[in-house]
């Protein structure tokens, strides 16, 4: 779970309503079901508009895909794909299925059993770099959905904002406290929306775009790794080539670990 988000979000709206007391004014004064209902269901039901039925229903997927903070083991990763190295020079190409079965990953099982097949460099690669290709597809669909959802949620909050003047101007002359309640409406509508879309939209395309770097990175690493296998690489080579795409703190720690191993 990725405390930061959860910590983010709350502490946001904890700030929000700290400002708004220390301004003087009333919490109850903020809260206003219409405005609510404008901006989460106007938007909502937008999103709904353009997209199909079937992602809008499953779109705790995306928020629980942004919540969670996988350990993608990139430094395993790279270790098996020194030890497979290490072990192909030895033994040949054909001894690595003897260690399929162990192998956790299955991006990584499948391209090695693509290199044990003998198949060749440039199809190992296609195959590999279309499944990435695919993964990253996958994600843009949730990437986009959140960011077409920020876009929308403010220019709710303005239409919130039209109908709260409209009911003002209509009370022109009448009531005075019917005319502030049209004009509360207005801003706050206003206010939701742009607390939706900066507080938790935006937020979680941000998250579930780091998630997909991550991700990418780490198939990324086993494509280089695989290819570098087949070509026949020391096995020093291979750690150098793959530790380049670790933060420069990661990479003398593996360097040293896999080494001594």
């Amino acid at each position: 779970m990725d405390l930061g988000t959860i910590i983010g979000v709350l502490a946001g709206f904890a700030l929000i309503a700290i400002s708004v007391a220390t301004a003087g004014g009333v919490l109850g004064q903020y809260v206003s079901l219409p405005s609510f209902a404008m901006v989460i269901g106007g938007s909502f039901g937008a999103m709904m508009v353009a997209n199909p039925l079937s992602r809008m229903l499953g779109i705790m997927k995306y928020v629980n895909h942004a919540l969670r903070s996988p350990d993608w083991k990139e430094e395993k990763i790279i270790a098996d794909l020194v030890a497979f190295s290490e072990r192909a020079r030895r033994e040949g190409l054909l001894a690595l299925e003897d260690n399929l079965d162990e192998v956790e990953d299955d991006f990584l099982r499948k391209g090695i059993q693509l290199v044990v097949d003998g198949t060749d460099p440039d199809i190992i690669k296609g195959i590999l770099y279309n499944d990435l290709n695919q993964l990253q597809e996958r994600h843009d669909v949730g990437i986009k959905l959140f960011e077409d959802w920020g876009k929308v949620a403010p220019a709710f909050g303005l239409i919130g904002t039209l109908a709260g003047l409209i009911s003002m101007l209509a009370h022109i002359g009448g009531e005075p406290e019917q005319i502030g309640q049209g004009m509360a409406l207005a801003l706050i509508t206003t206010m939701y929306g742009s607390i939706f879309a900066n507080l938790i939209l935006i937020p979680l395309r941000s998250k579930l775009q780091d998630r997909d770097r991550d991700e990418t990175r780490t198939k990324e690493i086993i494509i280089e790794g695989i290819l570098s296998i087949q070509s026949g690489d020391n096995p020093r080579i291979l750690l150098e080539k793959l530790i380049c795409f670790l933060p420069p703190r990661q990479r003398e720690a593996i360097r040293q670990e896999t080494i001594r191993d």
